[in-house]
């Protein structure tokens, strides 16, 4: 039901107090959980507990579970195509089954990423409370709704309860306002916000982002924003649900119909921030001090724009940044106070939850379009989403970039945090529109620099690190 207090509130403020069954003292609520998704990589072992401690799930119509952490992105691909794909995945599929749980599968028509899914099939509401295994549940908020990544015992506990206990966060706003310049994706808008502020700069708060920039992004583009809320110390990121929400869901399969439909859409618009609330911290940007950006180090907050020089660890003013800068620079084989951009890449990755949805592979397209990846690099594209794939074949985007050199794939996590044997090599370099290029994160010494995917598919027609605002425009058709 909408709120009926005329206290001032925020989203999170209304989000959260709708879901607390009871209050547990010392700022801890016991809440109701809405959605649980389900992947491979924490599925299987949560509902084995599950089993192992008598205990059956409590609600299996508001779960949904599907492989995408282990399975291979290689064409006809099976469960088997993968080291870990058929002892994960088949142990998700048999367990949910065996639950009620709704699956998809390899071959279903929706199988994905689960924060690609999750959206793009009306799972994820506004107004929902949704939780993941898995840190970049943050990615939901977009939406409009409180979602964040849980653990183990939690995802055991929801399982067998339908509820969460959770302590209360602070609330923080970010504002941003104005128009990105040409070339500006939402990625780079989330790494130049996370390099300001730090990596820590949202521990212990959710995030809302507001503004005339952020209300002017496709629903896309917003969960890019929130998926990396967790890497400035997040658990939670969320745009409150407008028109542009409405229109996305609007027909989705798992979305409300008919006269659902127009109750749900009266609770939602109760839902966005009261222009009086307060927030314990406010922070804002400019949308025309935003330039591509690319990462330097071995954390998402070590970013800097394309057309930048690399920094040397004196111009940091606390000793641990200046330990963690010296050591990144080793580990990434850069110097300081040489530009970023011209580094001899290897290797260029565009897709992972945060950046493989339909827009991003339009954006990348759009650059790779009559041009032909160096041939010192391996360019791959892994759709996000069988729909996602099946939307971008309609459209010939998997013609531009074959006929560019990219490798055309089927959709997973696959390079982003590779667990399914699709690793960069060592010492090998990078450019990838995944979240994280922490030390190992794309395999074992591997060297990551992140990147949205338009930056990702200059960095594959160039070679090495370039900045799209500076290529040649093209005509070629692909």
């Amino acid at each position: 039901m909408p709120p009926t207090t005329t206290e001032a509130k925020t989203l999170f403020e209304n989000l959260w107090d709708s879901h607390v069954v009871r209050s547990l003292g010392e700022n801890l609520d016991l809440l109701h959980v809405d959605r649980l998704l389900i992947h491979d990589l924490s599925g299987s072992r949560a509902l084995t507990d599950l089993n192992e401690r008598g205990l059956s799930v409590r609600n299996p119509e508001l779960c949904l579970s599907m492989p995408d952490h282990s399975v291979s992105s290689l064409p006809g691909r099976t469960l088997a195509s993968s080291p870990n794909g058929v002892r994960l995945g088949e142990a998700l599929r048999d367990m949910s089954a065996a639950a009620g749980i709704p699956h998809y599968g390899i071959d279903h028509p929706n199988q994905g990423i689960v924060h690609i899914v999750g959206p793009e099939t009306g799972f994820t509401l506004p107004g929902s409370l949704l939780v993941c295994g898995d840190s970049h549940t943050s990615t939901h908020g977009a939406m409009g709704a409180l979602a964040w990544g849980i653990g183990s015992s939690e995802l055991v506990h929801v399982l067998a309860t339908q509820t969460i206990r959770q302590r209360r966060p602070g609330t923080m706003r970010i504002t941003v306002d104005g128009e990105l310049g040409d070339g500006v994706e939402a990625k780079d808008v989330i790494l130049h916000i996370i390099g300001a502020l730090g990596v820590a700069a949202g521990t212990g708060n959710a995030i809302e982002y507001a503004g005339t920039t952020i209300g002017a992004m496709s629903i896309e583009e917003r969960l890019t924003i929130c998926n990396l809320s967790i890497e400035f110390g997040a658990r939670m990121g969320m745009v409150a649900p407008d028109d542009t929400t409405y229109a996305y869901l609007k027909g989705l399969p798992l979305a409300p119909q008919d006269e659902a439909w127009d109750r749900a859409e009266t609770y939602w618009r109760s839902l966005p921030t009261d222009d009086d609330a307060v927030f314990d911290r406010e922070e804002t940007f400019r949308a025309e001090d935003i330039a591509p950006q690319i990462t330097w180090g071995t954390s998402p907050g070590q970013t800097l724009p394309v057309n930048g020089i690399i920094p040397s660890p004196g111009s940091f003013v606390e000793a641990e940044m200046q330990y963690n800068a010296e050591t990144a620079l080793d580990y990434m084989g850069l110097q300081a106070g040489k530009t970023i951009a011209g580094t001899k890449v290897d290797r260029v990755f565009i897709g992972s939850c945060t950046n493989s949805r339909l827009i991003d592979l339009r954006r990348a397209a759009e650059v790779a379009r009559g041009r032909q990846v160096a041939a010192n690099v391996t360019a791959w594209v892994v759709p996000g989403s069988v729909q996602v794939k099946r939307e971008a074949e309609a459209e010939g985007l998997h013609d531009i970039f074959l006929a560019a050199g990219f490798e055309w794939r089927e959709p997973g996590c696959s390079q982003c945090v590779a667990t399914n044997g699709e690793v960069v090599a060592p010492g090998e370099r990078c450019v990838s529109t995944s979240n994280r290029n922490f030390v190992g994160r794309q395999g074992p010494k591997a060297r990551t620099h992140l990147a949205g995917p338009a930056m990702a598919a200059a960095a594959a027609i160039a070679g090495e690190i370039t900045d799209v605002r500076a290529l040649a425009p093209t005509t070629g058709e692909g």
